[in-house]
C-alpha cells in the first residue's frame, strides 16, 4: 500500500474515531445494563409475579381487562395492549391522557386468567429509564436518534479504516502481537489493534444494526404513509368513532386471518400504529425468524370485521430483524452474555483509542516546549 493511500486511510480512522468516541463510549455503557433489560426488571420487581392457581387457566377475557383499566383512571384511554413475551398470562394495558406527551405513558399488569390488577410497574423512571433514553435518543427524541445514528455511521467508517491499516501496521509483526518490551504507549496502541481486530464483525453487526433502529420512527411513518394508507383507504373521511366494539372479537377476527400465529401487542384506534378506527393486531409467527416479524392484522373498531391483513414491506422488517441483533437478545441468557463480553472489550478498545490520542498530542506538546526553551536558551546566550 502506498503510502500517501496509508495516510489517508488514518487521517479517515483518527477523525471519525475522535468524533464519535465519546458518544460510542456512552452508548456501550448505557448499552450493558439493556442487555439485561428483563432480567433487572424481574430483579427490580417491576414484573409481577403470577399467583399460583389451582384449577385456573383459562382467560378472562381481554374486554375485561380493558374495562377494569379504564374503570381505574376513568381520565385516561386504553392505547396499547401487550402480552408479556415469557408469561402469556401476563397481560399488561398502557393507558395516557388527553393532554399527555408521547413518552408518558401509566403501564398496568393484569393477571390474563382472572382480569385482576397485579401491579402498576413503572416505566418512565428508575435507572434502567434513564440508561434506556440516552442509549435511544439522549432525551433528544427523533434529533437525538438520528445525530446518534450519524455517530454510528462514523463509527463504522473508523471500524472499516482501523481494518485497513491493520494489514500494513502488522506487516512486520506476527499477528496479536502485543509489544511489552516497549512504552506503555506502544503496548496500548498493539492491545487496541489486537482487540479492534478480534471485535470486527460484532461492531459492525451491532454499529450496523444501531443506526438502523435510529430511522425506527421514519420507518414507521413511512409505511403509515404508504401500506396503512393503502390498506385503510375506504375509511378516509370517516367521522371519529363513539364507540369501540368489543377486543375479544377482533382477536378472533385476527386469529382466523392469521391462523398458527401469536398476538404480541393490539394498538387501539389512534395510536402510531393504526389509524382511528381500527384495531391493529400484531401477530408473530413461531418459527426462530418469524417470531421476530410482525404481521399486522386490521380489524375494524367498530363491526370487528376484517379489514386487511398483509406482510410487512422489506424496510419493516429489516427495521424488525435488526432490533434483537443489536441488543443480543434472541438467543437466551449465553448470547447475552457473548453481547456483554463483547460490549465491555468495545468500551477497552474505545478507551484505548482515547488514551492514544491523549498521549500523542501530550507528546507532541511536550517537544513543542522542549524546542521553544532550546530557542530561548540560544536567544540568551546570543
Amino acid at each position: 500500500m502506498q503510502a500517501r493511500t496509508i495516510k489517508t486511510w488514518h487521517l479517515v480512522h483518527k477523525w471519525t474515531s475522535l468524533v464519535c468516541t465519546l458518544f460510542l463510549l456512552m452508548l456501550c455503557i448505557t448499552g450493558l445494563p439493556i442487555i439485561f433489560y428483563e432480567e433487572i426488571d424481574h430483579a427490580s420487581g417491576n414484573v409481577p409475579d403470577l399467583p399460583v392457581l389451582e384449577g385456573v387457566s383459562s382467560s378472562a377475557g381481554m374486554d375485561k381487562i380493558v374495562a377494569a383499566a379504564q374503570r381505574l383512571y376513568p381520565q385516561e384511554q386504553v392505547k396499547y395492549l401487550i402480552w408479556d413475551d415469557h408469561e402469556p398470562n401476563l397481560v399488561y394495558t398502557s393507558m395516557q391522557g388527553p393532554d399527555s406527551a408521547p413518552d408518558e405513558f401509566r403501564v398496568l399488569a393484569f393477571d390474563g386468567r382472572t382480569g385482576d390488577l397485579l401491579q402498576e410497574p413503572n416505566y418512565n423512571s428508575g435507572f434502567m429509564y434513564v440508561m434506556f433514553t440516552l442509549h435511544v435518543d439522549m432525551f433528544a427524541a427523533l434529533p437525538g436518534m438520528l445525530f446518534l445514528g450519524f455517530m454510528g455511521l462514523l463509527f463504522v467508517a473508523s471500524i472499516a479504516s482501523g481494518t485497513v491499516l491493520y494489514a500494513p501496521f502488522m506487516r512486520k509483526l506476527t499477528f496479536g502481537t502485543v509489544r511489552h518490551d516497549r512504552a506503555p504507549r506502544a503496548k496500548w496502541l498493539d492491545l487496541h489493534n489486537l482487540l479492534g481486530v478480534v471485535t470486527l464483525a460484532w461492531v459492525l453487526v451491532v454499529g450496523t444494526t444501531g443506526v438502523i433502529n435510529t430511522l425506527a420512527d421514519l420507518v414507521l411513518a413511512l409505511w403509515r404513509a404508504d401500506q396503512l394508507a393503502e390498506m385503510t383507504a375506504p375509511y378516509q373521511g370517516k367521522p371519529p368513532l363513539e364507540q369501540l366494539g368489543s377486543l375479544d372479537q377482533a382477536l378472533v377476527t385476527a386469529f382466523a386471518a392469521a391462523p398458527h400465529m401469536t398476538p404480541s401487542f393490539v394498538a387501539f384506534p389512534g395510536t402510531d400504529f393504526s389509524t382511528n378506527h381500527h384495531y391493529m393486531v400484531a401477530m408473530y409467527g413461531n418459527t426462530p425468524l418469524t417470531s421476530k416479524l410482525m404481521r399486522p392484522v386490521l380489524v375494524d373498531a367498530e363491526t370487528n370485521a376484517l379489514t386487511a391483513v398483509r406482510e410487512l414491506p422489506w424496510y419493516v422488517k429489516t427495521l424488525l430483524i435488526s432490533q434483537p441483533l443489536h441488543f443480543g437478545d434472541y438467543g437466551g441468557m449465553p448470547l447475552k452474555i457473548i453481547w456483554a463480553v463483547f460490549d465491555l472489550v468495545t468500551i477497552i478498545v474505545l478507551g484505548s483509542g482515547l488514551y492514544l490520542w491523549l498521549a500523542r498530542r501530550r507528546s507532541s506538546i511536550e517537544v513543542e516546549i522542549a524546542e521553544l526553551e532550546r530557542a530561548e536558551a540560544r536567544f540568551a546566550a546570543e
